[in-house]
């Protein structure tokens, strides 16, 4: 089973709920009702051997991706991230100097924007290091943008180039907080996703729960190499968004993003004339093995599901 389908499936179980829950699960954070005003749940977690190498990355760079993925989140639903908990699962092996150095890191990313962590939760066991970290965000008198806005004569639009992120940026990577609240309050952005599976994918996130298809403009893609890597390689943390035509043209003017494509009528994500796989990155659930692409060791490359 991929990860999809488990989401999917978990999704299902749920159901569809209202009243205090404003933004349900499948989107990049949960929107909640407390005491009249609207909060922003998040957690996401990183593990050794998936998310990052020990042995070959920096304490502080592990600290910053743990809080520096969430921190993305709340910026993709152009709110304020204000407070963090985390938890750590530490080998018995670590030293206290390595732990030091990745909470340094850490709170380092965490006051870079303006959110306290407050508190977690530490044990010790014979598995790899593993952080999870839940952020809680404000809203602040605007509202979240979710991924089911997009509408049919909108404009796709990027952050930054794509692809590639695996040469080390997917641990220095800056989460585009600033540039997601700029979006928010000036301009009228329908749909946001942050681009952690790649593009492909997550532009067909948006796609399935905005009910429409998008076409992408190969030549205007920004990358930081090839196509394909843009198009498939995942934690780039880049913003991607969608607009009406006269909107993202005010948002490229401003220098906030680069119109890549367009939403059109139908089903799934084009590319000149052909639909393209949502395959790029993910883990793997109680299926078999996939070799990770190219021997990366973050995450397994997979097609579609089986």
């Amino acid at each position: 089973m991929s990860e999809r389908a488990l989401i999917r499936w978990i999704r299902g179980r749920l159901g569809k709920r209202g009243g205090r829950i404003l933004v349900d699960s499948g989107d990049d954070a949960a929107v909640v009702r407390v005491d009249g005003d609207a909060a922003l749940l998040k957690t996401d977690a990183v593990i050794d051997g998936v998310h990052f190498l020990s042995g070959e990355a920096k304490p502080e760079e592990i600290g910053h991706k743990a809080i520096a993925r969430s921190l993305s989140d709340i910026a993709a639903m152009g709110c304020v991230p204000t407070f963090a908990v985390v938890g750590m699962a530490v080998p018995r092996r670590a030293t206290m100097p390595f732990l030091k150095r990745i909470f340094l890191g850490m709170n380092r990313t965490a006051r870079r924007f303006d959110t306290c962590i407050v508190g977690g939760d530490l044990s010790s066991y014979d598995g790899p290091l593993a952080i999870t970290v839940s952020l809680l965000g404000e809203t602040r008198g605007l509202r979240p943008v979710t991924r089911a806005g997009a509408r049919v004569g909108d404009r796709v639009l990027v952050t930054g180039p794509l692809g590639g992120s695996i040469r080390g940026r997917h641990l220095t990577f800056t989460p585009r907080v600033r540039e997601g609240l700029a979006l928010n309050r000036h301009y009228d952005i329908h749909a946001m996703i942050d681009v952690s599976d790649g593009l492909v994918v997550d532009l067909g996130h948006v796609c399935e729960e905005s009910g429409v298809a998008a076409v992408l403009y190969p030549d205007r893609v920004p990358r930081n190499r090839t196509l394909e890597e843009a198009l498939y390689d995942g934690e780039d943390y880049e913003l991607l968004f969608t607009a009406a035509p006269e909107e993202a043209d005010r948002v490229a003017r401003a220098n906030l993003g680069v119109i890549i494509g367009e939403v059109r009528p139908g089903r799934g994500v084009f590319l000149n004339g052909r639909r393209l796989k949502p395959r790029g990155w993910e883990h793997r659930f109680g299926g078999k093995h996939v070799p990770p692409h190219q021997n990366l060791p973050v995450n397994f490359w997979c097609g579609p599901e089986a």
